[in-house]
């Protein structure tokens, strides 16, 4: 249910591919200046395009939620069979079957009922006080009023608030991660016209709603407003409906269809042959409803909402949050997970880890990436005594020279400031540099900050009573600053040559690359510090940054592939980059497993897409839409596909995919909303472990399956023996109804907790396409309903035959069906793994569940008025334990059949 927001009319004409556009054209087609509309301009713009806002999404009411849980084939058929019994005026049979509908329906509504905030999400983001000019005069006003033509004046700090053009800035930097997916704020120009292909990451002279001003300050125009911009394309996606379902919802869809055809086609087949018998009609019926309660797994929704809620909480104590029930299957079920990088496999925290000085060997900066533990080490160790003065120089220019700060407050640490310079200042921490004493030391004459066109900082510093100056920045510009480069016993001449072929070196490794530089300089008392006094400097070293791994991420994704999950990553960064993270994760074989953004636009058709993405394992250059074009391909390449992601640009994929899994930290508002399940600790191990838990939470749905199937079975071969032999029925509708209710439905939710057998994560996915009933299911299921129905036919038969009464014979037999209940639970517990060799203490539910199921129908026995509805009366100590020897012959067959089906295997596998 969504709240639309009027748009008006569509935006103006000639604004496709804004940056391949010069300022002065834009400002043309949106009849604007840079002073900006007049108040009644905007106001009829703001009527004619409507309000920059995203529309509201408002999820679905209790009623609603609680009618969705009747929309089931196998819901309809109980339906039927509860009107049914209201028509023949059994009015028992109708309250059972509608006691279990109200059952599951509340226990569904309570466990889906979770509003779906996307967009609203979406809408806070936008929610910003934006400064505009009006009349030639700066105002301040709500994000939501701003239109096309606007101007809008950002600084640091400041969210976009619309698609926008910019027209004049200042040492401007925005971090598009939202969108992008790039960790690193890209700088913007305003005075660059770009070619029509670029992509969104490299358009640099745009800035996109939702994204941060991280530095300076800028002037622009709004192109597109609300549901035009970028994020409002993502908020689109996010707010339609998800088209793919989950596994389990497939297969039990096909299930209760199947289900549903057999009890029509059986029921027909009896109904006609008793018609044709000349039966009454109301016995007729009653031979139907009894026919279709015994085919029909009354238990099985309550049963597995159970299944799944208890899945639900276990993902839960292993920070894994379930946001949709049938999503923790879903989870355990992918074949393939596409993951974004930044915040998901990274720690989306710009860190030092090489050091590179002229003529040697580069060094390695080891430990946190948000915090100074750790230490710089070189090829052979410690670094001696001569390295050392190389190390102090690289930290004592990146404290002074850098505008960050760091420090220990409240038992935590904390920092702010760019992300080049904290990653700088905890570098210099864990060598024991730190920027106050620093500064006490040498004291700051005067200082450059970063601008984007300069593209360097520098601090002017008193040291031993001179002026010196200390410059970091893009390597390039410094070298144009050096004539010498610091080797551990002084200087020597600036080998050009090896600086460059050492930054290619980390670049090429995907390190992003920067260089540090020292020298004394003079400057006049009245003069100011600036860019002609930077020469003749003495280059100190490169520094390679990068955006690291978290510790977890390389072992996830070899546990991942263990358990037969191909891993995939999808990140909006260089190619280069990508490939150096995807080298590391060790996804990578060779660069073809690359594919990049502009690969894929060129893409002229699905097939050609599905053959581009079917043995990629790397996704770089990505933009927001892609994501989905990724998602949807690998779906029609047969995946089922769970994404996971930390931002907006993620929203569309996640909503897309099988299952969605969004970061809890630090994901935004969009990613966790739209995502059906959320890691608390943003620990891609924690989706491994959701993993493991789905397959589990699948594995019981199975074993509780074949439990209601198999006694149900049992019950239908004990059915059509009686009526071949023309005997009475065996049990009464409400004695079936009893058994698949009461007495089995304690076993079954109680088997829903069964713990994991513990090689979940040693065997590949099922098939995508794979039945629930696949051959070894059918195959247990046929021996035990054999085994079942014949033993229990034979001794309803047989009391028959010896002269006892038909409510008699019932009585022994509905016991008998309770006994074989009690033994065949166990018999559920493993497709493979004895009885004996599985501790019954590790389910204790279960083993109390089934002797309450006793208990429960020995005091039906013995309480007079369900003793009458039920049609049960006592029998002796004897009479129980005789029984209870026929009801262990299932234990006997079925454990025959895993030993038999444990020597094929062995034998098939020499």
């Amino acid at each position: 249910m969504t709240e639309t927001v009027e748009h008006g009319e569509p935006h103006p004409d000639g604004l496709d591919q804004l940056h391949a556009r010069s300022a002065e054209q834009i400002l043309s087609n949106l009849s604007a200046t840079k002073l900006g509309l007049t108040q009644a301009e905007a106001a009829v713009r703001l009527q004619r395009y409507g309000p920059n806002a995203l529309p509201k999404k408002t999820p679905p009411g209790v009623i609603q939620v609680f009618i969705n849980q009747f929309k089931s084939p196998l819901i309809y058929v109980l339906v039927a069979a509860a009107l049914v019994s209201l028509m023949i005026e059994e009015y028992s049979d109708a309250i059972f079957i509608s006691a279990v509908l109200f059952l599951n329906a509340i226990i569904g509504t309570i466990q889906e009922y979770s509003a779906q905030r996307s967009a609203d999400a979406l809408q806070k983001m936008m929610m910003t006080q934006v400064r505009v000019l009006r009349d030639g005069e700066a105002y301040e006003v709500n994000s939501e009023e701003i239109v096309p033509g606007d101007i809008v004046l950002l600084e640091s700090g400041e969210r976009v608030p619309a698609d926008m053009r910019i027209l004049d800035s200042h040492n401007l930097e925005i971090d598009e991660s939202l969108l992008s997916g790039e960790s690193i704020a890209v700088v913007k120009r305003a005075d660059v016209v770009l070619e029509p292909d670029t992509v969104l990451g490299d358009r640099i002279n745009m800035t996109y709603a939702g994204s941060l001003v991280n530095r300076g300050r800028a002037q622009c125009v709004v192109a597109f407003t609300g549901l035009a911009t970028e994020l409002g394309t993502i908020a689109e996606s996010v707010t339609g409906e998800s088209s793919a379902k989950a596994p389990l919802q497939e297969r039990m869809e096909r299930f209760t269809h199947r289900v549903a055809m057999f009890v029509s086609f059986a029921v027909l087949v009896m109904a006609t042959i008793l018609f044709i018998r000349g039966m009454p009609l109301a016995e007729i019926f009653l031979s139907s409803v009894a026919l279709a309660v015994s085919v029909i797994p009354e238990g099985l929704p309550v049963a597995l909402t159970v299944a799944l809620a208890i899945g639900m909480r276990r993902m839960a104590r292993r920070d894994v949050i379930v946001r949709r029930l049938i999503a923790v299957e879903a989870l355990g079920s992918c074949t393939y997970i596409a993951s974004d990088k930044t915040g998901t496999l990274t720690a989306n925290q710009m860190t030092v880890r090489r050091l590179a000085f002229p003529g040697e060997e580069d060094w390695q900066v080891t430990g946190e990436s948000e915090q100074p533990v750790g230490s710089v080490v070189t090829p052979k160790g410690a670094p001696d005594s001569d390295q050392h003065k190389l190390l102090d120089q690289a930290c004592l220019c990146a404290v002074l020279a850098n505008e960050g700060y760091i420090g220990h407050q409240n038992g935590e640490w904390a920092h702010n400031g760019d992300a080049v310079d904290v990653a700088l200042l905890i570098m210099a921490h864990k060598a024991g540099y730190k920027r106050p004493e620093e500064i006490t030391q040498f004291p700051e004459i005067d200082s450059m900050p970063f601008e984007s066109e300069r593209l360097y900082s520098a601090s002017l510093n008193e040291v031993d009573g001179k002026s010196r100056a200390f410059v970091k920045g893009a390597f390039e510009k410094l070298l144009e600053m050096c004539s010498t480069h610091l080797v551990p016993n002084g200087v020597a001449p600036l080998d050009r040559a090896e600086v460059e072929r050492q930054a290619q070196q980390l670049a090429s490794a995907g390190f992003r690359v920067i260089a540090l530089a020292a020298g004394d300089v003079e400057v006049a008392p009245r003069e100011d510090f600036n860019h002609e006094h930077l020469f003749d400097l003495t280059l100190i070293g490169l520094v390679g940054l990068i955006d690291p791994l978290r510790p977890e991420s390389r072992p996830a994704v070899a546990k991942c592939r263990a358990a037969g999950i191909k891993v995939a990553m999808v990140t909006g960064d260089h190619p280069v980059t990508a490939c150096a993270i995807g080298r590391e994760l060790d996804l990578l074989e060779d660069e073809s497993q690359i594919v990049t953004g502009p690969q894929l636009k060129m893409t002229a058709s699905e097939a050609e897409m599905d053959d581009l993405t079917r043995g990629a394992a790397v996704f770089a250059r990505v933009e927001p839409t892609q994501k989905l074009d990724i998602v949807q391909s690998l779906q029609r390449n047969g995946n089922y596909v769970a994404v996971s992601g930390d931002g907006a640009n993620d929203a569309p994929a996640l909503r897309a995919a099988q299952v969605g899994v969004a970061m809890g930290k630090s994901g935004t508002d969009v990613a966790r909303e739209t995502a059906e399940i959320i890691v608390t600790d943003d620990n891609f191990d924690s989706i491994v472990d959701g993993v493991e838990e789905g397959r589990i939470a699948y594995a019981n749905v199975r074993k509780v399956i074949f439990l209601l199937i198999s006694t149900g079975a049992a019950e239908m071969v004990l059915f059509v023996l009686a009526m071949i032999t023309a005997l009475p029925l065996p049990l009464l509708a409400v004695q079936l109804l009893w058994l698949n209710l009461v007495t089995n439905g304690i076993q079954d939710v109680a088997l829903a907790f069964e713990p994991g057998e513990g090689h979940e994560l040693d065997q590949p996915p099922r098939p995508p396409k794979e039945a629930i009933f696949n051959r070894i299911m059918i195959e247990r299921v046929v021996i035990s309903a054999i085994v079942i129905g014949v033993v229990a036919f034979g001794l309803f038969k047989y009391l028959l035959d010896q002269g006892f009464s038909v409510e008699q014979a019932r009585n022994s037999t509905l016991l008998l069906m309770v006994l074989f209940e009690n033994v065949h639970v166990f018999n559920s517990r493993s497709e493979t793994l004895s009885v004996f060799r599985h501790n019954p203490l590790r389910n204790k539910l279960l083993l109390g569940g089934t002797i309450i199921a006793q208990l429960v129908h020995i005091g039906a026995m013995y309480t007079p008025w369900i003793g009458d509805v039920l049609g049960a009366s006592p029998v002796s100590l004897e009479q129980w334990s005789t029984l209870l020897l026929l009801a262990l012959s299932v234990m006997v067959v079925m454990e025959l059949h895993k030993f038999i089906r444990a020597r094929l295997v062995t034998t098939a596998g020499r």
